[in-house]
């Protein structure tokens, strides 16, 4: 009887459901290929922290293979309000997610894989991974020109970025990872790539912008899931194990115990925002009122995502200076983000006097404010 492949994949997702979390130490002795069944950015980083934190890699390599629906991933040490447009992401419901490795920022979508390669410290190895991942995309079409930089990127035809990498490297464990863009929607890419925000002063690691290109605009008939099988059975090749790809469901605490706190953790704005280096932003805005254009100065400094220094400079007579001096005063200790600024502006509005003209231009200046955030 020949059994439907979409029926086959239904019982090993079923079996591999069912594996526990001591199974992972025996299901193989050298290696391990996983595949995520998520798309949830948070889920898949939180597989990653598991895998560092929880499996002996001393004498066994891991390869993990996800995809996640659309996110802006920033490295530990950057800057989100320098690296992406904020503003689009949260009008296009985009994620924001910080990972635990270094490196710069990086859009994914379905489009997108990611190969993640688990080894101990002392064989991590950036340039082997990638020449693996492209002796299997030559593997799949010969004519594909793509080769590995020095700086640990895959190019297409020499020019166009296809891969970036990051990595982390722990007391005995380390990981790198990487992307490859095989049909990413690349109008979203350009768009939420680019910071609109001005005056932005940080010693965050900054990205490196470059050409970029989808792998499949070389050959459409390719799909994710022919890049990602020949990924693994060049890996299984390399280290001698079975090309089985092990499908593993993120969300479930019988095979990843304490799986959970990680994915919380991850989404917390401590982390997202919190964990962004210390800066400043210096900037003037222009408001129009009544016909008039006036322009306003703003110096905030933000430490650990929260004000430390607000600064307001204002058109003479226009605010009664107090006014300004309360928003200020409020600004400092609040999170820089324009949903506590907003209810911040709301309650302040509320106490102060019932005059319609204060009131249009106190909403117009905390707009103004929140713009920068």
């Amino acid at each position: 009887m020949v059994i439907p492949s979409s029926l086959k994949n239904c019982f090993r997702l079923f079996y591999v459901l069912k594996i526990s979390a001591a199974g992972f130490k025996y299901t193989a002795n050298r290696g391990l290929i996983l595949q995520s069944i998520s798309s949830d950015v948070f889920q898949n980083l939180a597989v990653e922290d598991w895998i560092h934190d929880n499996m002996n890699l001393e004498n066994r390599q891991v390869l993990f293979l996800w995809r996640n629906s659309p996110t802006v991933v920033i490295g530990r040490h950057q800057n989100p309000w320098q690296e992406c447009n904020l503003k689009i992401m949260r009008k296009n419901n985009i994620k924001l997610a910080r990972r635990r490795s270094g490196g710069g920022t990086v859009y994914h979508d379905l489009g997108n894989i990611n190969f993640t390669f688990f080894t101990s410290k002392k064989k991590y190895e950036r340039m082997e991974n990638l020449k693996l991942v492209v002796r299997a995309l030559k593997g799949l079409r010969p004519q594909l020109h793509v080769c590995a930089t020095d700086r640990y990127d895959l190019l297409l035809d020499g020019n166009f970025k296809i891969s970036g990498t990051a990595a982390k490297l722990g007391r005995t464990v380390a990981y790198h990872h990487c992307t490859l863009l095989c049909s990413a929607d690349k109008i979203n890419l350009s768009s939420v790539l680019k910071s609109p925000y001005k005056g932005i002063k940080s010693n965050a690691t900054p990205s490196m912008p470059a050409l970029v290109k989808n792998l499949f605009e070389e050959d459409p008939t390719l799909t994710c899931e022919m890049v990602m099988d020949a990924v693994a059975a060049e890996y299984a090749r390399c280290h001698q194990i079975d090309h089985h790809i092990t499908l593993i469901n993120p969300a479930d605490e019988t095979v990843f115990p304490g799986i959970h706190n990680k994915n919380k953790e991850l989404q917390t704005w401590e982390w997202i925002y919190g964990k962004t280096p210390k800066f400043s932003i210096s900037t003037c805005f222009n408001m129009m009122y009544e016909q008039s254009l006036l322009e306003a100065e703003v110096d905030i400094h933000v430490k650990h995502g929260r004000i430390e220094v607000c600064n307001i400079v204002l058109p003479e007579q226009w605010l009664p200076p107090a006014m300004c001096n309360e928003l200020e005063k409020n600004l400092i200790g609040s999170k820089f983000c324009p949903s506590e600024t907003t209810a911040l502006a709301s309650t302040l509005l509320r106490i102060c006097p019932q005059n319609y003209e204060l009131h249009s231009k106190w909403s117009l200046l905390c707009e103004n404010v929140m713009t920068l955030m």
